[in-house]
């Protein structure tokens, strides 16, 4: 059996934690480094619901992309998912910006996802990818070839009005990068959570932006990161949590 530091080690290598953003929080977040695996649960977040599946499965690990802890916390009280952690002894490693800019991670696996080709690192912290469709399209249809892709309930767009040959992508949350991809030749943005004064300067500067939401844009990640676990722990198991899902619904 390997320890919780064998299974960050494993994911370190994939994704250097030292490159997350500044504001991040990734890594060992809840747990001892030097205990040993019995059953890892992987998902996008560590929820009640992903906790209570753990626990069930007798997984004391679980592996996210999203930092269970994240923004400072002055108490841990019953209904927090910190204090739930703790008293069923389940670890937590998260793996955020880190994954995402990092090669075959978050950001790349949407990529591929969007059959892009001669796809580029754009900009100096790594975040956003840049890549050429088979063929241009207009706006709408390209709108429904992420959305198909994606296998999305739904996905907002703008129409910037021309052709789209060459994209942007950000997953998760990326509509600060509009003017980086606009400088980048892209006639297109793939992100989520954008903004509605985004939106607007979108159609202004002739781009099309597609929000396929947080979840939408970074859930194929779960498997790479199971895949990286299994690595770590071959006679260990691992799954990707049912229970991981997005919070919203689409009616």
């Amino acid at each position: 059996m390997a320890t919780v530091k064998h299974v960050y080690d494993v994911i370190n290598e994939a994704a250097d934690f030292s490159t997350a953003m500044d504001f991040d929080n990734p890594g060992l977040l809840v747990g001892d480094p030097e205990e040993m695996v019995r059953g890892t649960v992987v998902a996008l977040d560590a929820t009640d619901a992903v906790i209570a599946e753990a626990a069930g499965r007798g997984a004391n690990l679980i592996v996210t992309h999203h930092p269970v802890i994240f923004h400072p916390i002055k108490k841990v009280t019953a209904d927090m998912p910190v204090y739930k952690l703790v008293r069923a002894g389940i670890s937590v490693i998260s793996a955020h910006t880190n994954l995402d800019k990092a090669p075959d991670g978050v950001n790349d696996i949407l990529c591929a996802r969007l059959g892009l080709q001669n796809v580029v690192v754009v900009g100096e912290d790594g975040m956003l990818r840049a890549g050429t469709l088979a063929r241009g399209m207009t706006p709408p249809e390209f709108a429904y070839y992420v959305k198909r892709l994606l296998d999305d309930q739904a996905v907002r767009y703008c129409d910037g009005g021309r052709a789209v040959e060459r994209v942007a992508v950000c997953g998760g949350s990326g509509g600060s990068f509009l003017a980086e991809a606009a400088a980048n030749g892209c006639q297109a943005l793939v992100t989520g959570d954008v903004k509605h004064d985004v939106m607007l300067d979108a159609v202004r500067m002739g781009i099309t932006v597609i929000d396929a939401g947080h979840y939408g844009t970074e859930r194929f990640v779960v498997e790479y990161l199971a895949e990286l676990c299994k690595r770590a722990l071959p006679d260990v198991p691992v799954a990707v949590a049912h229970a991981d899902a997005s919070p919203t619904t689409t009616i």
